[in-house]
C-alpha cells in the first residue's frame, strides 16, 4: 500500500471546489475489484494524466458508512433477488471532515441511482434524531419503527479525476465491516473496489489501461458482501460467483 500511496502523492492535487466543477452529464459507472499488485500498475499507468483529490493535505480519506435494514434484511434481499427497484438507508460519515449524513440511495426500473441527504449529528442510532427520522420517512418506503442499524463498513478512499474533466475515479481500500447484530467481522483488504464514473462520450485512458491488463467489470454491492460475509446463513445465492472470485484474488495476493 506504501508504494500506491507514494504514486498518489505523486499526481496533481485537485481541491473539494474544483471537483465540483466535473459534472458528467452523461455519466456511465462501472465498478471494478482489483487486487494491490493490479492497482499498482493501473495507477502507474494513468499517474501522468490523473489529478489526485486533496483535502486537508491528505489524499487517502478514511470513511465509516453504517447501512440500516428491516429485521428480516429486506433491502438486501430485494438486491440479492434483482429487483429493479431498490433503496439503500445509510449513515455515511467522513472522517477527515468530521461530516456525517443520512443517505437514501434509490435505484428505479431504468437504472438510474439517485441519492438524497441531509447532515446529521453522529449518534449511536440516526432514528433517534427527529430530523433524521422525519427525512427517511418522506424519503423511502419503509415503516421506519422497522429500521435499525445492521453493518458497518470501514474504509479508505482516493479519488481521481482526469485532466479533462471527463470522469472520475474513486478506489475503495482497506475494507473491512463489523455486524451491529451479530458482532461478527470481516475483510476484503488487500482487494480495492474502484468505481468509474464517465462522461459517456469521451475516451478514457483508463478503461485503455483496464484492457492491456485484463481487468473486466465486477458489479459489486459493498453491502451486500459485507451482509454476506458476516451474515453466512442469509441467502446469497446470486453473490457466491463474486464471492468465490474475490476469495481466489485474495490468495493470488498472499
Amino acid at each position: 500500500m506504501e508504494e500506491i500511496l507514494d504514486i498518489v502523492q505523486g499526481m496533481k492535487p485537485i481541491t473539494l471546489d474544483e471537483m465540483s466543477t466535473v459534472k458528467l452529464m452523461n455519466r456511465i459507472d462501472t465498478k471494478y475489484v482489483v487486487t494491490e499488485a493490479q492497482l499498482h500498475a493501473i495507477l502507474l499507468g494513468i499517474k501522468d494524466n490523473y489529478y489526485a483529490q486533496e483535502v486537508e493535505g491528505n489524499r487517502l480519506s478514511p470513511y465509516s458508512t453504517v447501512y440500516y435494514d428491516t429485521p428480516e434484511l429486506t433491502m438486501y434481499l430485494i438486491h440479492h433477488d434483482r429487483h429493479l427497484v431498490r433503496d439503500k438507508v445509510r449513515v455515511r460519515t467522513y472522517v477527515d471532515s468530521h461530516l456525517t449524513f443520512c443517505e437514501v440511495k434509490h435505484k428505479n426500473n431504468k437504472g438510474r441511482t439517485k441519492k438524497k441527504r441531509i447532515a446529521v449529528e453522529p449518534i449511536p442510532n440516526i432514528l433517534d434524531n427527529p430530523e433524521a427520522a422525519a427525512f427517511l420517512a418522506e424519503k423511502q418506503p419503509y415503516e421506519i419503527h422497522s429500521l435499525s442499524p445492521h453493518l458497518t463498513t470501514i474504509f479508505d478512499r482516493i479519488t481521481l479525476v482526469n485532466y479533462e474533466k471527463t470522469e472520475r475515479l474513486t478506489i475503495d481500500c482497506n475494507l473491512h465491516f463489523e455486524n451491529l447484530r451479530n458482532g461478527k467481522t470481516a475483510s476484503v483488504a488487500p482487494l480495492a473496489v474502484m468505481e468509474l464514473k464517465q462522461d459517456g462520450r469521451a475516451h478514457s485512458l483508463l478503461k485503455d489501461v483496464l484492457f492491456e491488463l485484463r481487468i473486466r467489470p465486477f458489479k459489486v454491492s459493498k453491502y451486500c458482501i459485507g451482509t454476506c460475509l458476516t451474515r453466512p446463513e442469509v441467502k446469497q445465492n446470486r453473490f457466491k460467483k463474486k464471492l468465490k472470485r474475490m476469495e481466489r484474488m485474495l490468495n493470488a495476493e498472499f
